[in-house]
């Protein structure tokens, strides 16, 4: 029996008088007690159709054909029936946990609300079915949890209460839209087992929305792969796997960043080192602000970066990666030494410190996020010419077109703004901000996590070549390990705050030494294609 089925889905959205097909037809069905994977690349309709099921595309779209949800059309439905199906019958997992939860509230009301909603329940009748559902879900300490914010919550934790909020009202069918993509390999794991359980001993039914081939392998029953709003090959898993038919499903079997860098030349000089690193930040308590403890963010780090090489430093949310690469640049105090092409910079003035800004330059990790949407693309990737100036003398347009070149975008749309362009654009923009000014090193804090597997495959390949080209030093920070191998020459691993391993990658992956490696290869490549 079904619990949902799809026919003949259409979804438009107007827009300054334009009408934007962005699903075209689509039709599936999900049994009862069965996992389907929706799959394609960003933009492929997978989160619009999805929306569509419970009519939650707002004023601007326009949908037809069916969706019935046991029986009932859900498409045209009244206020009535929706208001009972929404988060009762049918919940929603979403993608990024922290801007889904409410920042001024605590967990106990954010989880309260839905429940005495739907369910009626008062007083202490919620609270046990609040830490009922957050013991479900893993939360540790769940008593103590209650009336925490969802800034004090790692990823993962956040990603749970997520969970734990649509499973409030026992729902028939679960939809998870991409509710791995920002998480670290191993709590993707532990979030993949988690939503296993709790399907079957729910007798749920789930809808997956994903762009990694990996984790449909190892939770879906079914596959339908999505590209420009239609499905274009559904089936089994293991039949789309081993089969696939249609030219877009075998790209994005075969998207995978593979291969190696570029040998590091025997000569390369030595860009920057740190030796014995300490970053803690105090923790100030009472009237009179004082120090009651620290938080230590990096103990001891010793790391050595040269000319042409890349060094991955790969570890868990919250291990110290993205503190010592700002350590290193100086935009955040620490102990021990650092130095730059043999120099002290903790002994450097602030003038001295601006030539350091514009030889050592960051990617962040969300483009949208780190892109002023004020600014055209020419605006942020000449930005930081007018503050250093041109490093050959030419004029800031003649620089930003090579660059824009050099990173594979059209110079004909410097007049854009970011939101005019796609993820991977957006990337390339942000690494032709960071070239423009031709740096010695460059810190890649996880420039692929946020993209599709066909972008980062491209990004790297970048990322690579300008490494080749212009003799480039990478600290790249990530936790997609199968990226780290494609991109690094040596990798560190590190463990709130604690370097507990550091050799070249090949040793790394082949013979990792720490029962704490041996756990991150293990989540990483058991969700491989």
């Amino acid at each position: 029996m079904n619990i949902l089925e799809v026919k003949d889905l259409h979804v438009n959205f107007r827009q300054d008088g334009k009408v934007n097909a962005a699903v075209k037809g689509v039709s599936f069905d999900i049994a009862r007690g069965e996992t389907v994977a929706l799959v394609g690349e960003s933009g492929s309709g997978k989160s619009v159709t999805a929306l569509s099921t419970v009519s939650l595309l707002g004023d601007s779209a326009t949908t037809e054909g069916s969706v019935r949800y046991e029986g009932q059309e859900m498409i045209g439905a009244n206020k009535q029936l929706l208001h009972k199906v929404r988060g009762n019958d049918i919940s929603f997992i979403f993608q990024e946990p922290m801007t889904s939860l409410n920042p001024l509230h605590t967990l106990q009301k954010q989880l309260a609300e839905s429940i005495e909603l739907h369910q009626g329940l008062v007083g202490t009748d919620v609270r046990v079915r609040i830490l009922e559902l957050l013991k479900k879900v893993g939360i540790r300490d769940a008593e103590t949890r209650l009336n925490s914010y969802p800034h004090e919550l790692s990823g993962g934790q956040r990603q749970r209460v997520m969970i734990a909020m649509a499973l409030a009202n026992k729902p028939d069918l679960l939809i998870a839209d991409e509710p791995t993509t920002a998480l670290d390999v191993t709590i993707q794991a532990q979030i993949l087992d988690l939503l296993a359980d709790l399907k079957k001993s729910e007798d749920m039914s789930l809808l997956f929305i994903t762009h990694d081939l990996g984790i449909v392998r190892k939770i879906a029953d079914r596959v339908c792969v999505m590209k420009d709003g239609e499905i274009v090959e559904h089936g089994p898993t293991a039949e789309i796997f081993e089969n696939p038919r249609h030219p877009y499903t075998q790209m994005l079997l075969s998207a995978e960043s593979t291969g190696s860098p570029e040998p590091v030349a025997e000569d390369a000089v030595e860009i920057a080192r740190t030796e014995n690193l300490k970053i803690w930040f105090p923790i100030y308590k009472g009237l009179f602000k004082r120090t009651h403890g620290y938080v230590k963010a990096v103990n001891d780090a010793s790391i050595s970066v040269r000319a042409g090489e890349t060094v991955g430093i790969v570890g868990e949310s919250g291990s110290g990666k993205t503190t010592l690469a700002l350590a290193i640049m100086r935009l955040i105090a620490s102990e021990g030494g650092i130095t730059y092409r043999g120099e002290d910079v903790r002994k450097w003035s602030v003038n001295e410190l601006r030539r350091l800004r514009s030889e050592i330059q960051i990617v962040f990790q969300d483009p949208f996020g780190s892109l002023s949407p004020r600014m055209t693309c020419e605006q942020i990737i000449a930005e930081g010419l007018t503050v250093h100036g041109s490093p050959d003398g030419r004029s800031n347009r003649d620089l930003v077109i090579e660059v824009m070149e050099e990173v594979g975008l059209d110079p004909a749309s410097m007049h854009r703004y970011p939101h005019e362009f796609s993820g991977g654009q957006r990337q390339r923009i942000a690494i032709a901000r960071a070239m423009v000014l031709r740096p010695k090193l460059v810190v890649l804090d996880e420039p692929t996590s946020a993209l599709d597997m066909t972008v980062q495959v491209q990004i790297v390949d970048l990322l690579r070549d300008l490494q080749r080209k212009h003799d480039l030093a990478y600290l790249f920070i990530s936790h997609d390990l199968k990226v780290v191998r494609a991109m690094s020459h040596k990798v560190m691993v590190m463990k709130q705050g604690d370097v507990v391993e550091i050799g070249t990658a090949k040793d790394i992956f082949e013979n990792p030494e720490t029962e704490y490696t041996r756990a991150l290869l293990s989540a990483a490549f058991d969700l491989a294609v």
